[in-house]
């Protein structure tokens, strides 16, 4: 097994579909421009202020830590992932991506085009303490903090724990103190909503900041194609092409009903967007809807008992964050992805949560049992656990979906 192998291209389609999801439940509506949000909070309109929203995204985050962690790997292209035949790409430093290396990547297609590459296994549990650290500085800003994984997060700064006016100081300061913390380098993206923020720090990467104003937002969406908005995922981007839709301008040219006739309830979201408008608040309190971890086999598997094995290890993954967030599941799915890469999932709910890893890993391997004999070699094995709640609480309403986190 390729231990610490991610499905970083389906981890991406589940991140973009939870974006799109929390944006829906908010109406679009126009409202009129307002002034910089990195330099005043006096509202554009009647008593709402211009929110103020930076999005902090560390640069080459996995692949940072490591050539901090080791002076060898500084200056030289690295590769966070599995570098075995079946291995995937989690991570590139950016002297990896000159060559065209990039996450979700196959390890054999990364070492075809940069020959020179270092592939490091990844240390999750290192992520997750500097990403503490980092959420830690965040906190003397704001508590309105919504991380999206180990490595980015919103920040609501309108109203902030340190009386600063002006949000790009507030992104500068933040920066400064993550590097002096932790020696790693983070970009950050400004504007008045969470769609221009995080499409700001895309800007200057690496190690840089950009602001987006209510005043030019709407001219930077219509220049911007379809395919780089956060939320729009390439299957999506393709439906739009198809529409005549590849560029923000497209976009704001199709009526709300049409966009709702072709896209259904997402409709409404990309009608806003297309003018620079995103309602979403900053949610600290967003809860996991599931937690899910998986694995990529060196060799294919086609026995049961075997691939029973290989469930274990990533239940108790799964098993142990939840213990440790104080987290309980009802429902148990499991992932089999075949070597001719088509998938199956089969689910089970329980009216009350488990109470027992044992008990998750006897459902686990019945589900399991249920596709056997396996109608192909099984290439990739994945457990997750979800209709989630606090642990002796039944209460699960309104969670927002969340992508699997890399355990």
């Amino acid at each position: 097994m390729q231990p610490g192998t991610l499905d970083m291209a389906a981890r991406e389609a589940a991140r973009e579909a939870a974006e799109l999801a929390e944006a829906l439940a908010a109406p679009a509506a126009e409202t009129a421009p307002g002034p910089d949000p990195g330099a005043t909070t006096t509202p554009p309109t009647g008593d709402a202020p211009v929110r103020k929203i930076i999005h902090v995204d560390m640069d080459a985050f996995y692949a940072s830590v490591e050539q901090r962690d080791d002076p060898e790997l500084r200056g030289k292209p690295v590769a966070v992932g599995g570098s075995a035949a079946r291995g995937v790409v989690a991570a590139a430093s950016y002297e990896a991506r000159v060559f065209g290396v990039h996450s979700a990547m196959a390890s054999v297609t990364a070492k075809r085009k940069c020959p020179d590459l270092i592939f490091v296994k990844p240390r999750f549990e290192v992520y997750r303490a500097v990403s503490q650290q980092i959420r830690e500085i965040f906190a003397d800003y704001t508590p309105l903090i919504e991380p999206l994984s180990l490595d980015e997060a919103y920040l609501d700064v309108t109203e902030n724990l340190k009386g600063m006016e002006i949000a790009t100081e507030i992104a500068a300061e933040i920066r400064a103190r993550i590097f002096a913390v932790t020696g790693l380098t983070a970009s950050a993206g400004i504007s008045y909503n969470k769609f221009l923020a995080k499409m700001a720090s895309d800007q200057r990467k690496p190690n840089g900041q950009f602001v987006i104003t209510p005043r030019n937002g709407p001219a930077f969406v219509e220049a911007l194609p379809v395919k780089k908005f956060h939320g729009v995922g390439p299957a999506t981007a393709e439906r739009m092409k198809k529409h005549g839709i590849e560029t923000g301008m497209d976009l704001k040219t199709k009526p709300l009903a049409y966009l709702q006739q072709h896209f259904g309830k997402s409709g409404a979201y990309f009608h806003g967007i297309a003018r620079g408008i995103d309602e979403r608040r900053v949610r600290p309190d967003r809860i996991r809807k599931s937690v899910g971890a998986e694995d990529t086999f060196s060799e294919d598997i086609s026995d049961l008992a075997l691939a029973e094995a290989e469930l274990r290890p990533l239940a108790e993954k799964v098993w142990r964050y939840c213990e440790a967030h104080d987290i309980a599941g009802k429902t148990v799915t499991v992932k089999i992805k075949y070597a001719d890469f088509t998938q199956a999932t089969r689910a089970r709910t329980l009216p009350v949560a488990f109470a027992r890893i044992e008990d998750v890993l006897d459902v686990a391997d019945q589900l399991l049992a249920t596709v056997h004999p396996f109608r192909r070699p099984v290439r990739l094995l994945g457990v997750t656990l979800s209709s989630l709640t606090t642990a002796g609480s039944e209460s699960d309403a309104r969670e927002e979906p969340q992508l699997d986190l890399g355990l």
